[in-house]
């Protein structure tokens, strides 16, 4: 158990060396480090890699987003091909500071854990927690977007090849933000670069789980992504989980899409 430990720890260590390299490197060295990884064979009707698809800044709340290309993907356990349309999803999860410039605009109430409209101190980069779907909802109709289908999530997540996580098929812990990192609390949404989906989308495994627009039974809602309290058997995002529209929790959030 001993030796096992030291050598998980050593794992989380080069990972999250490997984080900060690729933090402050240029897009040049992201798309090598993909094509290291086979990550550049993921390649959409339009023969561009996945990681060469444009960005733009959402003229509302000013979040980048990333362009995912209309196309047949492989969704949920067992990989069926379905078409989307073209769209864009969010980088970043939404975070605190995101969700202030929403209250500040619009007069919304502010999550129940801030003190007024201030959110707790050091996590101005952390995805914002305790929304109910319906506030979730509200932010998205203030920055003209909308909460993602769970289709479009799973696909921003995983690209069209149907791989198990965001980065590939490996099962690797050190990657995202879960139990079995003993965090034990968001962590900051830039914080998982070699995480990143496809499409260049971060924290779509781990952190939080997200509202989407997809509805179930009754007034429930699917979520997606997995979160810093679940094991990471769960994280996959071809997993099904749903809840009360009026649920929130610390480890419920959103990110919102747009059409292209």
């Amino acid at each position: 158990m001993g030796s096992k430990g030291r050598g998980n720890h050593a794992t989380a260590d080069k990972q999250e060396a490997l984080d900060g390299v690729l933090a402050n490197s240029t897009l040049e060295a992201h798309e090598r480090f993909a094509r290291e990884l086979g990550l550049s064979a993921d390649v959409e009707d339009d023969g561009r890699s996945l990681l060469e698809n444009k960005q733009i800044r959402h003229p509302v709340d000013g979040k980048l987003m990333a362009l995912v290309t209309a196309g047949v993907y492989l969704a949920g356990h067992n990989n069926e091909p379905r078409f989307l349309s073209a769209y864009y999803m969010d980088v970043f999860p939404t975070t605190n500071s995101d969700y202030l410039r929403f209250l500040t605009a619009t007069g919304y109430h502010a999550p129940d854990h801030w003190s007024g409209t201030r959110y707790p101190d050091g996590f101005k980069d952390h995805p914002v927690v305790f929304v109910t779907h319906q506030d979730a909802t509200a932010y998205a109709t203030w920055a003209r977007k909308s909460l993602p289908t769970a289709e479009q999530w799973e696909k921003a997540a995983r690209g069209s090849a149907g791989k198990l996580y965001p980065w590939g098929d490996q099962p690797t812990v050190a990657k995202c933000n879960v139990r079995e990192s003993d965090i034990g609390s968001t962590s900051p949404v830039e914080r998982y670069h070699s995480g990143v989906s496809p499409y260049g989308v971060y924290d779509m495994c781990g952190n939080t789980w997200e509202w989407c627009a997809t509805a179930g039974d009754g007034r429930r809602f699917e979520l997606k992504g997995s979160a810093f309290t679940t094991s990471f058997h769960r994280c996959s995002p071809s997993s099904f989980n749903d809840a009360e529209e009026t649920m929130k929790d610390d480890d419920t959030g959103f990110r919102c899409a747009a059409p292209a």
